[in-house]
C-alpha cells in the first residue's frame, strides 16, 4: 500500500468542510464560541448544522485516535511524544466543544469508531509517524482553506480561519521536526 493510499481516507475526513456544501447557522457559531445568549437570539438550529458539526466531530475523534496511535507506537522520542500529545489535546478540545454544541442544538453527537484502519504496519520509525501526522495536518489546512470562503456567516468564516491557522502551525512544526522547511511555499493551496 502506498503512502497516498494510507492517508487518503484521513485527508478525506478533513475535506468535509469544502465538499459538504453545508453552512452552520449563526446559532451554531454562537454556541461554538460559548455565547449561548447570542445563540438563542440567532434562532433555532438547522438540522444541517448538526450534520456538519457531527462530521467535524467525527474528524476530530479520528485525529485524536491517530495521535494516540503515534503516542503508543513507542517510536517517538520524548520531545516529539510531548508534541504529539499536545496536538492531540488540541483535537480533544475541539471535539468537546463540538460535542457540547451538538447537544445544545438538540442533536446526538457521533461516537468514536472502534477502528479507524490506520496504517500502523507502515509506521516503523519516528519519521514515519511524523510524516503520517504532517499529511493529516496538511489535509486539514487544505480543507479549511477551501471552506473559509464558502461560509455566509462571517463569524463562522473567522472561526474556520482560526482553526486553519492552528492546523497550519501543526503542519509547520511537524515539517520542522522532520528536518523539512516548515513553510514550504509563500502561499497555501
Amino acid at each position: 500500500m502506498s503512502f497516498l493510499q494510507m492517508t487518503t481516507p484521513l485527508i478525506a475526513r478533513r475535506m468535509f468542510l469544502g465538499q459538504s456544501g453545508l453552512v452552520l447557522s449563526g446559532a451554531a457559531v454562537a454556541l461554538l464560541a460559548g455565547n449561548e445568549a447570542l445563540a438563542a437570539a440567532a434562532g433555532a438550529a438547522d438540522p444541517k448544522d448538526v450534520q456538519i458539526l457531527n462530521t467535524a466531530l467525527g474528524a476530530e475523534l479520528e485525529a485524536i485516535a491517530a495521535y494516540q496511535l503515534g503516542a503508543e507506537s513507542k517510536l517517538l522520542q520524548k520531545p516529539v511524544l510531548d508534541l504529539a500529545v499536545t496536538f492531540q489535546g488540541h483535537h480533544k478540545e475541539h471535539a468537546e466543544v463540538l460535542r457540547s454544541t451538538i447537544e445544545k442544538l438538540g442533536g446526538k453527537p457521533v461516537a468514536a469508531k472502534a477502528n479507524y484502519n490506520f496504517p500502523a504496519d507502515q509506521l516503523k520509525t519516528q519519521a514515519d509517524v511524523l510524516r503520517f501526522a504532517a499529511k493529516l495536518e496538511q489535509g486539514a489546512v487544505s480543507a479549511y482553506l477551501g471552506a473559509v470562503p464558502l461560509f455566509a456567516n462571517r463569524d463562522l468564516a473567522k472561526a474556520a480561519a482560526s482553526i486553519l491557522g492552528d492546523e497550519a502551525m501543526h503542519w509547520a512544526v511537524l515539517r520542522n521536526a522532520l528536518g523539512e522547511a516548515p513553510v514550504p511555499t509563500a502561499f497555501m493551496s
